[in-house]
């Protein structure tokens, strides 16, 4: 069936998102974690109200941008965590402001940033809450012993505007045991020093699943779970069936039995490739490869005739849901094969 949207463009199918929070979030409340969900994958409140309405207790953003929109664009969001290292005069300003809007949290991983913070909101009426960010084997931001995380603990609890929040993780896929054993230490050793740990907070969709073998954590934080996408069905954590985000895209060209060209490329797809091969999964046609992008053409190639014609549609799970949600303007919601809505995507996080 042909959709009439002008291509190319991305849906939504929003049964498959309503079911995607509700599986999750039934697993979460018979195990008795809260669930925050990260909004980088989708950045639209009517997705994060939907999410709240499941269950969740608030959201997780990764930019000041990010918070900012997706308060503005809802009156239900009132309970924020923005899980990244905020330095410079402007953006703590815009926190400052923030933080008199809704509950609002922050992390660091140094006392650069501690100071940072604590600079600006000693002369703030509300104190701002901050976490510790610790690296449970991810090796991206965090600090590396449990014995570092107390001590920063201490820093925060001591600093003047600030208030201790607890811990946060990324761990790496697989890393729940990780997480159960570090965070576990780093509690205790807080708790040794007179601080109390108002909760600790793991996050990631692959392992979401698992959440509970590290029952130290008291929040969970999935993002690409209410859409999933190609990196995730092959992971084995998804089907396609799964997949509620896909890129709509039009034949503009079949040069060869074996080769077809659709209008999109880079600028939609994105070059992602998450240690997959090739740029997508075409529903329905596990023949076809998507082996080449330019910024605006997408190659399509099968070892066999590709049997498509200039004109046809074909809707592709993408490797990575979360960018291509940023690389566009709005989303189409869809049921299926009916178009419902446009949403404009609100908090792609503007850079200045």
């Amino acid at each position: 069936m042909t959709l009439q949207i002008e291509t190319p463009a991305v849906l939504v199918d929003i049964e498959i998102a309503r079911r995607n929070i509700r599986v999750f979030q039934d697993y979460a409340d018979r195990h008795g974690i809260r669930v925050r969900p990260h909004i980088k994958t989708h950045k639209l409140p009517q997705m994060a109200e939907l999410q709240l309405e499941a269950g969740a207790i608030g959201i997780t953003c990764q930019k000041v941008t990010e918070a900012e929109a997706m308060v503005e664009g809802s009156a239900h969001i009132k309970d924020v965590l923005i899980t990244y290292n905020l330095l410079g005069a402007e953006k703590l300003a815009r926190l400052a402001r923030l933080n008199q809007r809704v509950a609002l949290s922050v992390v660091a991983d140094n006392p650069t940033v501690i100071d940072g913070l604590s600079t600006r909101f000693a002369r703030e009426d509300a104190p701002l809450t901050v976490l510790v960010e610790c690296n449970t084997g991810a090796d991206r931001c965090g600090v590396a012993t449990p014995a570092e995380a107390a001590g920063l603990a201490r820093r925060i609890a001591d600093a003047p505007g600030l208030h201790f929040g607890g811990l946060m993780t990324y761990p790496p896929v697989g890393g729940t045991e990780r997480v159960q054993a570090f965070m576990s230490e780093a509690k205790r050793l807080i708790e040794a020093d007179g601080i109390d740990v108002p909760a600790i907070t793991s996050g990631g969709t692959p392992s979401m699943m698992e959440a509970a073998g590290a029952p130290v954590a008291t929040e969970h934080r999935p993002g690409t779970y209410i859409y999933n996408d190609r990196s995730l069905v092959a992971r084995g954590v998804a089907t396609w069936d799964d997949c509620a985000l896909t890129v709509l895209a039009t034949v503009v060209s079949v040069p060869a039995e074996n080769r077809a060209i659709i209008d999109a490329g880079s600028k939609v797809l994105t070059s992602d490739l998450l240690g997959l091969s090739g740029y997508g999964h075409v529903l329905g046609r596990d023949d076809i490869r998507i082996d080449q992008l330019s910024e605006e053409h997408g190659r399509l190639v099968s070892d066999g005739p590709i049997g498509l014609k200039v004109g046809d549609q074909v809707r592709i799970v993408p490797n990575h849901a979360c960018v291509v949600t940023n690389m566009v303007d709005a989303v189409h919601i869809v049921e299926g094969n009916a178009a419902k809505a446009i949403w404009p995507i609100v908090a792609r996080g503007r850079v200045l």
